[in-house]
């Protein structure tokens, strides 16, 4: 299959239409219509059902479209290879993250990584859980580290290791001594949430509606750097993760206390890539080093004991 008419396959798979995609690629629709008539007749199926509103993605066209996805990125690899022999590569790696992980830990395992490494160049994205995952499956970055409640479909799991939600708070708060508290314990004080598209709000309200706890946050924010100021010396408390606030902890003189809440227990922090893309040598160096010091910052972590 000629790089091509993959090219202009994948422009009108993500445009939605022949004159949408001869828009973006500034090639007459004729053209480009030649181009998937020849995959579909090399495919022997139809890549597209032709809707009222575009065209949209037969089931032989998705099948192809994960196909079309690798071969154009490791093209592209190829040609930053060649471009790196010649003194003349962008070496850049393209990431996505949620903002639990994007504030403080990615860019400081960015900088290390650029310090061994200066003529690599990041790009980051920050995103819900969704788009990060999203993001990657099609190819908008070479890797997306997210945190997850449940199975993701599109995208390979390089890295995963539990990453539950704690309690944070005050060092001296009357809650901040326990081994572990309750969501009823959370009850008496002031809570402070992020917003519905966070696994830890998704999760939080899972929990309360199994033991049947009703907790109402005084404080939802979409970012989570506002919930540190209203928890930083008051009675108040916020649900993070503690990669999310190991950074703050001893500065802030906050700690983080796990929540015995079995829903709360169960995430998972994930490093996704796509499935059957072959990576660039620097974005495999890239993610060995995340999973390092992810290792030595979530074991730093509290834990849930008896």
């Amino acid at each position: 299959m000629h790089g091509i008419a993959l090219k202009y396959f994948l422009e009108v798979a993500q445009a939605g239409s022949l004159s949408a995609a001869s828009e973006r690629l500034h090639v007459a629709v004729s053209a480009i219509s030649r181009q998937i008539a020849k995959l579909e007749e090399e495919a022997g199926a139809p890549l597209f059902e032709r809707a009222a509103r575009g065209m949209v993605l037969s089931q032989a066209g998705k099948l192809l479209l994960a196909h079309a996805r690798r071969t154009m990125l490791e093209a592209e690899s190829v040609l930053q290879e060649i471009a790196a022999a010649k003194g003349m590569a962008r070496n850049e790696i393209r990431v996505a993250a949620v903002e639990g992980v994007a504030r403080i830990f990615v860019p400081s395992v960015m900088a290390r990584f650029h310090q061994e490494r200066p003529n690599i160049r990041f790009d980051l994205f920050v995103g819900s859980p969704a788009e990060v995952s999203r993001r990657v499956a099609e190819g908008g970055a070479e890797l997306g580290m997210t945190f997850i409640a449940e199975r993701v479909s599109g995208v390979s799991v390089r890295y995963s290791r539990r990453a539950p939600v704690h309690a944070v708070m005050a060092s001296n708060h009357p809650l901040a001594g326990r081994r572990s508290v309750s969501l009823q314990d959370l009850s008496h004080y002031p809570l402070a949430l992020t917003g519905p598209g966070t696994t830890t709000r998704q999760l939080f309200e899972m929990g309360c509606a199994l033991e049947s706890v009703q907790l109402d946050p005084v404080l939802t924010c979409n970012d989570s750097s506002p919930l540190h100021g209203f928890v930083f010396g008051s009675d108040a408390i916020m649900l993070s993760g503690y990669i999310s606030v190991a950074w703050s902890l001893r500065r802030d003189e906050l700690v983080a206390v796990p929540i015995s809440n079995a829903e709360l227990q169960s995430r998972t922090l994930q490093i996704q890539v796509m499935p059957g893309r072959v990576l660039p040598p620097k974005a495999e160096a890239f993610i060995e080093l995340l999973s390092r010091e992810l290792d030595q910052a979530l074991a730093a972590g509290p834990a849930m004991r008896p």
